[in-house]
C-alpha cells in the first residue's frame, strides 16, 4: 500500500514546480514593442510593394498598349501583302521566257515584265516587313504577360503581408499587451499637442510646419492621410503639401533626396532609423522631430535620440 501511495506521489507533477512562470509586465510590455517594430517592417514592406505595383501596372499597360499597336500593324502588312501576291499571281509570275519569245510586241512584254518585276520586289519587302511585324508582336505579347504576371505575384505578395499586419495589429491591441504597456510606462508620455516655432520660408519648413498641424492624428499602417497616417505617409502628406511628390515607402524617399549628416539637420529634413530604414519622422529642430509612431498611438513630436538613427535626407531647401 505504501508503495502504491508512493509511485502515485511521483506520478503526480506538482503544480509550483512544473507550470511556466507567467511572464512580469515589463516582459509583456516589451513582447508588445516587438510586434510594434514587426508591424511597422512589415508595413514599410506593404508600403514598398504597392510602389511596385503601381510602376507595374503602368509598364503593363503600355505593354498593352504596344502589342495592340503591334497587332494592328501586323494585320494591315496581312492584308497589303496578300493583296500584292495576288496581283503578282494574276500578272503572270511564271513562264516568262516562253512569254518572250512568242510574244508579238516584245517591247510591251518588257514593259509588263518590269512592271511585275517591281511589284514582286514590294512584294518581298512586304513579306520583310511582315516578318518583323510577326516577330514584334509576339515579343509584346510575352512583354505584355511578364507585366501582367508581375503584378499578380505583387499583389499576392501583398495580400500575404496584409494578413500578418492584420494579425500583428489584434495581437498588439489585445487587452493583455495594452494593460502592460499602460502599467509599464510604455511608450512614454500621453501624446499632447505642442506649438512649436518652425524656422525658414522654404519648401521643408513648410512641410514640417503642415506636419505639426497633423499632431495626434491615429497612426494606421498604409495610410496617407488626412485622418490618419503612418510613418511614410505621414511624410507623404507633407511634402505633397508643398507641391512635393514622394513615394509612400521609407526606401524609396531615402534615395529622394541629398544624404546629410546628423549635424546638419535643418528643419523639414527627413530622418530614418533602424538599420532596415522602417521608420522615418520629420525633423523640426531641437534634437526633435514630428513623426506617426505606431499602431495605438498618434502623430506626436519626439526625440530623434529615442531611436537608433539610421541617416537623415534632405528634400528640400
Amino acid at each position: 500500500m505504501s508503495l502504491t501511495v508512493a509511485a502515485l506521489l511521483f506520478a503526480i507533477p506538482v503544480g509550483s514546480a512544473s507550470a511556466d512562470p507567467k511572464p512580469s509586465l515589463k516582459q509583456l510590455a516589451d513582447q508588445a514593442q516587438k510586434l510594434h517594430t514587426q508591424i511597422e517592417t512589415l508595413t514599410e514592406q506593404y508600403n514598398g510593394q504597392r510602389e511596385k505595383l503601381k510602376t507595374a501596372k503602368k509598364a503593363s499597360e503600355a505593354a498593352q498598349k504596344t502589342l495592340s499597336a503591334n497587332e494592328a500593324d501586323l494585320a494591315a502588312k496581312r492584308t497589303k501583302a496578300a493583296l500584292l501576291a495576288q496581283n503578282a499571281y494574276m500578272s503572270g509570275g511564271l513562264g516568262k521566257s516562253l512569254a518572250f519569245v512568242t510574244s508579238d510586241d516584245p517591247e510591251s512584254f518588257l514593259d509588263r515584265a518590269a512592271t511585275s518585276y517591281a511589284l514582286e520586289q514590294e512584294q518581298g519587302e512586304e513579306i520583310s516587313q511582315l516578318t518583323r511585324a510577326m516577330d514584334a508582336a509576339t515579343r509584346a505579347r510575352a512583354a505584355a504577360k511578364a507585366r501582367i504576371d508581375e503584378v499578380e505575384k505583387i499583389v499576392g505578395d501583398l495580400e500575404s503581408k496584409r494578413t500578418k499586419i492584420t494579425k500583428l495589429v489584434g495581437k498588439v491591441e489585445s487587452s493583455l499587451f495594452t494593460r502592460a504597456l499602460g502599467e509599464a510606462g510604455q511608450p512614454g508620455t500621453r501624446a499632447v499637442r505642442v506649438n512649436l516655432p518652425i524656422a525658414g520660408d522654404g519648401k521643408a519648413a513648410q512641410a514640417a510646419r503642415w506636419a505639426l498641424t497633423q499632431q495626434l492624428k491615429p497612426y494606421v499602417w498604409g495610410a496617407e492621410g488626412p485622418s490618419s497616417y503612418d510613418c511614410s505617409g505621414l511624410v507623404m502628406a507633407a511634402y505633397q503639401r508643398v507641391g512635393i511628390s514622394l513615394p509612400h515607402y521609407t526606401g524609396d524617399q531615402w534615395t529622394a533626396g541629398t544624404h546629410i549628416t546628423r549635424e546638419q539637420l535643418r528643419p523639414g529634413d527627413l530622418v530614418f532609423f533602424y538599420s532596415d530604414l522602417h521608420h522615418v519622422g520629420i525633423y523640426i529642430g531641437g534634437g526633435m522631430m514630428v513623426h506617426a509612431p505606431q499602431t495605438g498611438d498618434v502623430v506626436r513630436i519626439a526625440s530623434i535620440a529615442r531611436r537608433p538613427f539610421a541617416g537623415a535626407v534632405r528634400i528640400a531647401d
